[in-house]
Formats: C-alpha cells, structure tokens, sequence
C-alpha cells in the first residue's frame, strides 16, 4: 500500500482471504524459528499410521468441534480487543496461540501476547514457545480448544518453569489468562512485567469468510477461517505492579490448513467495530514485487447477517507514516478506509505510534499490530467505533 491508493490492482489468485501471521515456531534442535520453510510433506503418525484417506477440501466448518485444534501445517488462535479500567484509562490488547506440524519434527507452538496503555501511550508484549504435544490439554472427545504455553526456559531452552498462559473456550465462551516476568519474557517492549484475565462471550455468531468458511490459495494450499467479531470482554490487567479491573469488546480469529506461506511482499489487515454494530474485515495481500494479488473483506451486520467484499466495493488511502527506532521500518499510520455503495467513510490513527513486535526469537517476523482511534461517517453523519490493524512485511529485519 505505502501511500498510494488502491483501485486498479493485479487479478486476484484465489477466491479467499489470508489474515494475520504465517505460522512459525522454535524447535530446540534447529536453534530458530521454522518459517515459511519449503513445502514439507504433511507429517504422518510413526505408529499405526491411518488407512483412511483425508476427506479432500472444503469440507463444512462446524462448530464448537472447529473450534479445536486440527492436524493441519498451520493454525492459529487469535484474540484482539479494546479495554477500558475502572479509572477510564483506555487499553488496546492481542493475545495469540500458533501451531505448526513441519515434517517429521515435533508439533510445535508460539504465543504472543501485548498490552497497549492508549491513555499513558505504552506498549508491552512478550512472546514463548514450546514443543510437543502437551500444549493442547483439550480432553479427548470436548469441543473447543484448551491450550497451555509454559515456554522454554531461557536458560537451557529445554525445561519449563513458568507459569502457563491459557487460552481455552469453545462456542464464543472462552478464557485468556496470561502474565509475564521480566527476566523471562523474550521482548516486553516497555520492560515492565504485565498481565492480562479476561473472560470473552460472544454476541454474534461466528462469520465464515469467503461464504463458507474455506480460503483457497491454489497452488499455495488452503485455509479454513472464520471469525467471531463481537465479544464482550470482562477481567483483569496487571502492568506495573497494579491489577485493574477491565471492560471492553473483542474480536477472535480462528485459521488453519495446509499452507505455509502466502503474500511474499506481506499484508495489512484491519478489523473494525462501529457503533451502529457493523463488524468489518478487510485484508490486503502483498506480492514480492509490490502488487495486491488479494484483497478481500468481510461485512457483518449488526444481526450477524454476513456480506463479502471484493476489491471493487473499497478503497484505503494511507495518510501517514511511521519509522520504527529499533527496526527502521516504515509503517503506514493512519488510513481513510470507503465503501462507496454503503456511504461509509472510516479513518483510523494509531492509538500509540509504537505498537512494534520482534518476534524473530519464535516466529521469524518483526510485525506492527495495534488499537486505533476511530472516527467514521455513514451518510454524512459521525460515527464512532473500535478497531485494530496488523502490517506485516515492512520490517527490513524480517
């Protein structure tokens, strides 16, 4: 995107949406993160491997059974939203779960969690990693997920010492509990331990994107993906030394298939509540040489009711910059956001300039993710809401 307006872009590759990051993890015995390696042949059991043949995709997306993990190269679990304490103060969060099966190495995890202080304009975020199957405590047979990173132990990178971040829930009721320390967090960028439990209810149900809830990206695999867009948010944060009880909205993302990587040049992906309850994604895909191959969004009423939207129904128009001190990375930072058939004009400002991630220790990628302010029109008259925006492929340390 970086400045310049997107109408007239390259003819689409598949039918579908890429969001969020591609999936990565540490394993011990590589010292680094795997990431958008080569195309490994799925991993198979050692041991009384299966005679019956994987149903071949798409196959319906179910749910809460979806909401668990899958035996699938990649998958994600992800969790964004807006709080505000009992003081008024304002804060942004993210808190996501990767899995990766590459090969004939172990299952492997990562977790990425941030806190934004909008009102004392701080960012803090931390990151774990783990390997092996123990990560999923879901007992056989229950819907939905129930996962536990402990992390490796920055000593000797094989034990584990820490206390677990959770993250579990099924059917649009779920439970974060996360909290860092300082000596063992791998990059909490304020450098001052915090935390977060929440507790999330869905309020609408669950969007497949591209209709059904399958992206194909062709030669580069598939995906399955939907999203719950409306949650109530109620619990706890801690950041320097105080807990303080939060309310707020959330927005949780579930992806996963076959695929590694897709948009060698990155993406921008913005997730946007509106007062009026219109929910919206939209995503646009990067290639290596600077064209938008994809872009893609989703529309969701305020029933819940869920709409696609191709590249023909919007347009973004970048209207700042920002360059990260610790990256050199020029970010876009701030966005005006059309959709000219429905009358609707949304601008989006960061709420805090520095929401950078380094992430390079578990998934190979420095990334920006972060809350925005808001200010949209719909026939002219002013409307308010919440948003969060990811960029990826901008850092030169990627």
């Amino acid at each position: 995107m970086s400045g310049s307006r997107i109408r007239r872009l390259a003819p689409r590759l598949a039918p579908g949406l890429l969001a969020l990051v591609l999936l990565a993890a540490v394993l011990a015995a590589c010292s680094g993160p795997i990431f958008a390696n080569p195309p490994a042949a799925h991993p198979r059991p050692t041991a009384a491997p299966s005679t019956t043949p994987r149903p071949s995709d798409p196959q319906p997306v179910v749910l809460p059974r979806d909401d668990g993990a899958h035996d699938r190269l990649t998958e994600w679990w992800y969790d964004t939203g807006h709080l505000v304490d009992e003081q008024g103060g304002r804060w942004g969060f993210e808190f996501v779960v990767f899995r990766a099966e590459r090969g004939s190495f172990p299952v492997t995890w990562a977790s990425h969690v941030a806190l934004t202080d909008e009102t004392g304009k701080q960012f803090h975020y931390a990151q774990r990693a783990e390997i092996g199957p123990q990560v999923n405590a879901t007992t056989a047979g229950a819907s939905g997920f129930n996962l536990a990173i402990r992390g490796l132990n920055p000593a000797d990178r094989t034990t584990f010492t820490r206390a677990p971040w959770t993250m579990a829930g099924a059917n649009g009721a779920d439970k974060l509990a996360a909290g860092a320390l300082p000596a063992e967090a791998l990059g909490d960028g304020a450098g001052s331990p915090f935390g977060l439990a929440l507790d999330l209810i869905t309020l609408k149900p669950a969007a497949l994107h591209d209709g059904d809830g399958y992206v194909d990206f062709q030669t580069a695999g598939g995906s399955y993906y939907y999203s719950r867009t409306s949650m109530a948010a109620r619990g706890s944060i801690t950041v320097g030394g105080k807990t303080l009880r939060v309310s707020g909205t959330a927005w949780f993302d579930h992806q996963w298939g076959d695929f590694i990587s897709v948009g060698g040049g990155g993406w921008d992906w913005f997730a946007v509540n509106l007062a009026d309850g219109t929910d919206m994604t939209l995503s646009l895909v990067r290639a290596a040489d600077g064209t938008y191959p994809l872009v893609y969004g989703t529309l969701v009423d305020k029933a819940g009711v869920t709409t696609r939207l191709g590249p023909a129904d919007f347009t973004v128009d970048v209207s700042g910059h920002w360059t990260s001190p610790k990256t050199g990375a020029v970010y876009p930072a701030g966005w005006t956001i059309k959709l000219p058939a429905r009358d609707l004009v949304i601008n989006l400002t960061p709420a805090v300039a520095q929401q950078e991630l380094d992430t390079r220790a578990t998934t190979g990628v420095v990334y920006w993710e972060g809350s925005q302010r808001v200010s949209a029109t719909r026939g002219g008259q002013a409307l308010g809401g919440e948003a969060y925006v990811e960029l990826t492929g901008y850092s030169p340390a990627r």
